[in-house]
Order: structure tokens, then C-alpha cells, then sequence
């Protein structure tokens, strides 16, 4: 008499398999739906496995992690390391190369109104005049480029130094003479020396040593025999200060909007007065 195995209605129970991979027999349950999971499937939670489904389900009731001024949380400031690596390479490429790129994308209001070549009003912080110019420029960039962009994130930061470099040349632009070049990221490093002033006031910090840094680079600014972007600091500084303070004060309620529609209000106040000054050139000439 031969005996046969039992079969699953005489008692034995079918071995589980993975939900995702039928082929693949598994006695390991998600602790939020039960169902059986590979080991390509499991993912560690507090207590046991999880599915991949149950994860990203979690995953989506999770609200991300925001700067106190809305921004996402940065953990390395890759804008900040990506516009020192661009102005260093381009500093290089003046040097190394017989490319004329001061003469092609520097600042010039003549250029500029007659030329139609606005592109130089944003160009022109990208360029270096001299090591020394480069060497001030990207290491204060550097140092209080990568603190704003982690208290402001990524894409905030990033609108705070354009703009900050655009309001820069729009001064020049107004107050500039038709021969005068300028090049560097000065307008935009004193936009971001601004913006750290009043960030630092709206977070109640002691804001002495920054004002103090202003104070002596204006000074250094306005004196003779330095061949410095009066117009560019300024202009920088202002517009810096003003977006700062857009994104530093904004109500929580709302807050994101109310910075957008800020940036984008100064935006098209700098190319309003981009278009008056052209219109006022073109008419009367360099006053």
C-alpha cells in the first residue's frame, strides 16, 4: 500500500509568496498591510518590514523639512559652489585664452542702450578683472553665500544673488558714463552682505560685526584712486536689502506666494527702469 503526501485540503498549507514576485516563497509579512515580502521588497521600519507600497504611502503624509524662511532644507550649498566654480572658470579662461570676454560681456551702458546687448547686465558679474578682484569676490561669496543659502534653501538664494547682481548694473546703467566698463560680482557680494544684515536683525542676532563690514567696504568704495563700482555696490546692496527683507518678513500664512510674488515685483521694477533708461538714452543721449 503506497502512501501519498498530503495534499492542502487534507491539512498542509500553501507556502506564501511575495506579493510583487509570485515565484519567490517568503514567510515575512509588512507590518501595515500583511502582505508577504521578498527581501527586495522589505524596507526597515520602526518595528519589523515594510512593502515598498507602504513606504512611499507613509512617505507621502510626511511634510518635508523647511528653513525657517520656507526654503527646503540645504545640506550642502551647491548654488553657492556652483556660481564660485563658473566664475572661476571663466576667470581662467580670460587669462589662459585671447578671447576678448571683458570687451564682449562686460558692463557697459552704451553698449547696453545702443547695442541692445542686455544679456551684459547679468553677464558682467561672472567676470574678474584681476586675482585680487576674484580672490575677494569668491572667497566672500564662499563664506556668506553658503550661510544665506542654508537659512534661505536653494532657489531663494540663488533669486537673492541675480537680483542682487542685476540691481547692481541697473545703477551703473542710470549712473554710469557711455565709456565705463565694469566687471565682477562685487553688486551681488553686497547684495548678499545686505541680505545677511537683515536676516541676522529678523532672527534677533547680533548684527554689529556685518554692519560693520558694510560700513568699511563702503568707505573703501568711495575712495579715490581705487577704480571701484561705486554705482555696482550700491545698486547691489539696495536690491539685496529689499529682497531680503521680502523673504525674511513674509507672513508664515501664505508665505511662499507672498516671496514669489516679491522677487517678481522687483524683478520687473529693475527692468522697468532698464527700459525708461534706454528710452532716455536713445532720446537725449548720455546727459
Amino acid at each position: 500500500m503506497t502512501t501519498q503526501p498530503p495534499t492542502p485540503a487534507q491539512g498542509s498549507e500553501a507556502v506564501p509568496t511575495c506579493y510583487r514576485h509570485p515565484d519567490r516563497e517568503t514567510y515575512v509579512r509588512c507590518q501595515r498591510c500583511d502582505r508577504p515580502i521578498c527581501p527586495d521588497c522589505m524596507r526597515e521600519a520602526a518595528v519589523g518590514h515594510q512593502c515598498v507600497e507602504c513606504v512611499a504611502e507613509g512617505n507621502r503624509d510626511v511634510r518635508k523639512a523647511r528653513t525657517v524662511f520656507g526654503g527646503g532644507l540645504v545640506a550642502r550649498p551647491y548654488v553657492t559652489w556652483t556660481i564660485l566654480g563658473v566664475i572661476v572658470l571663466l576667470f581662467l579662461v580670460q587669462r589662459f585664452t585671447r578671447y576678448p570676454f571683458a570687451a564682449e560681456f562686460a558692463m557697459n551702458p552704451a553698449w547696453v542702450a545702443f547695442g541692445e546687448q542686455y544679456y551684459r547686465l547679468i553677464t558682467s558679474a561672472f567676470l574678474h578683472a584681476n586675482e585680487w578682484h576674484i580672490l575677494f569676490n569668491g572667497w566672500a561669496l564662499l563664506v556668506i553665500g553658503s550661510t544665506l543659502e542654508r537659512a534661505l534653501g536653494h532657489v531663494r538664494f540663488l533669486a537673492l544673488y541675480l537680483l542682487a547682481a542685476l540691481g547692481g548694473s541697473v545703477l551703473g546703467y542710470w549712473l554710469d558714463g557711455a565709456g565705463v566698463f565694469t566687471v565682477g560680482a562685487s553688486g551681488a557680494i553686497y547684495g548678499l552682505f545686505a541680505a545677511t544684515f537683515v536676516i541676522g536683525r529678523r532672527l534677533k542676532l547680533d548684527v554689529r560685526g556685518v554692519l560693520l563690514l558694510i560700513v568699511i567696504n563702503l568707505v573703501i568704495t568711495f575712495l579715490p584712486g581705487f577704480n571701484i563700482s561705486w554705482t555696482g555696490h550700491l545698486g547691489g546692496l539696495i536690491t539685496g536689502a529689499i529682497v531680503a527683507a521680502a523673504l525674511a518678513y513674509a507672513p508664515k500664512s501664505g508665505r511662499t506666494i507672498v516671496q514669489g510674488v516679491a522677487v517678481a515685483a522687483v524683478l520687473l521694477i529693475l527692468i522697468a527702469l532698464v527700459i525708461v533708461r534706454t528710452n532716455t538714452i536713445l532720446l537725449n543721449g548720455f546727459a
